[in-house]
């Protein structure tokens, strides 16, 4: 179980002098992880498209591609250019670019021209804005998670759309098909549930096929449904690349190691240093790691404090992370150092804007959080005065 996860010596260094609340990563952990992946994926590179939205770092970009991993996604402006910059090969923005946005793709896909740079559309309207933009197509599939993409059962609207991308002189380059919503269900209920949908996703691929239109890629399967997608083995007899993109992974948090089995062998990559600064109530400590350290998007407890079972942590504020202490156990001191691993690692990491990497026990460097939020809304110096009301 997570609350009996050891606090061992890679997690302690002297931390007298360091302000909290701190992001740290491990990089012997982050590359142990990603070599745990390649060899579930059999040594086989190409079989995943990372999603940068949890590694943010150019460091941790870097070590992916040094590892021989050229194919990624993204879902911002800011993580396109960031990976674009840090020699990735090939890049989807998997988020739906409209107006300003899709504009400035098409500038980064012009700096860049030896990127390969692919989209998402649900609609013509979207194709339209990508002609004779050298940008290719990758039709969104909506696998029930109601986010964006077409219904998976409305196949001739995905054949009417791949048609609509070939009209307009674009590269079709696969559907993209996230099934993010099943991480919900306990195994076997998940792995049930996302070959069901992976049957309708194949019966697409073939409709498409004789409908003349050739299907050269398929995306599939976060961190939840990654093993499902592993134990799929039509996917490894497909006319098509099939690439899993799961991106918690590389760091790994408390949800990710909840849904993964134990025997993979993944372990925390960046955890939250955080401090007691009070003792509010009897059994209740608060550390300085609210909301805004630790992302709460994904419920109460937002944490686990590695190595202490017995701190259960409670709904947090913006600076403030109370914390239960179970009857009978030591209560933390004030200025007592506490190891957070986040439920949601993805925009913990997008909380900071520097992470310290730790080695045996020293830190190392000091690293910017270079995909951090987004791009400036303003990117070109314009004729117009910009003013705000004060």
């Amino acid at each position: 179980m997570l609350q009996e996860l050891p606090c061992d010596q890679r997690y302690a260094f002297g931390i007298e002098e360091l302000l909290t609340p701190a992001l740290v990563m491990y990089p012997d952990v982050i590359a142990a992880n990603i070599d745990r992946t390649l060899k579930l994926l059999e040594g086989d590179t190409d079989r995943w498209r990372v999603h940068i939205k949890t590694a943010k770092l150019a460091r941790t970009l870097r070590l992916l591609i040094d590892r021989g991993i050229r194919n990624f996604k993204c879902a911002t402006t800011l993580e396109l250019l960031v990976a674009c910059q840090n020699g990735v090969s090939d890049v989807l923005i998997a988020y739906p670019a409209i107006g300003a946005n899709a504009r400035r793709v098409q500038d980064i896909a012009q700096q860049f021209p030896n990127v390969r740079i692919s989209v998402l559309a649900e609609s013509e309207e979207q194709v339209e804005q990508w002609r004779a933009t050298g940008v290719g197509i990758f039709i969104d599939i909506n696998p029930g998670m109601n986010r964006t993409g077409i219904e998976q059962s409305q196949t001739k609207r995905i054949v009417s759309l791949s048609r609509a991308i070939a009209d307009a002189a674009l590269d079709f380059r696969g559907l993209h098909y996230y099934d993010g919503q099943l991480g919900n269900l306990s195994e076997p209920e998940r792995t049930q549930a996302s070959h069901r949908g992976y049957d309708q996703l194949l019966r697409i691929v073939s409709e498409l096929k004789h409908s003349g239109i050739h299907v050269s890629e398929m995306i599939t399967s976060g961190t939840p449904t990654f093993p499902c997608a592993l134990a799929y083995e039509s996917f490894r007899r497909g006319n098509f690349v099939h690439r899993v993109s799961p991106g918690t992974i590389v760091y790994c948090d408390a949800t990710s190691l909840q849904q993964l089995p134990s025997e993979y062998g993944y372990q925390p990559a960046a955890l939250v240093l955080a401090r007691v600064v009070s003792h509010p109530h009897s059994g209740i400590v608060t550390c300085d790691a609210g909301h805004k350290a630790v992302s709460a998007d994904a419920g109460v407890p937002t944490c686990v404090v590695l190595g202490h079972p017995e701190l259960t942590p409670l709904s947090p504020s913006e600076e403030h992370l109370p914390i239960a202490v179970r009857e009978g156990a030591p209560t933390p001191q004030l200025g007592d150092a506490l190891y957070l691993l986040p439920r949601h690692i993805c925009p913990t990491v997008n909380n900071f804007d520097v992470a310290l990497l730790a080695r045996n026990g020293n830190i190392e460097s000091l690293e910017t959080v270079t995909a951090r939020g987004h791009e400036s809304p303003l990117l070109q110096t314009s004729s117009r005065t910009v003013s705000a009301n004060n």
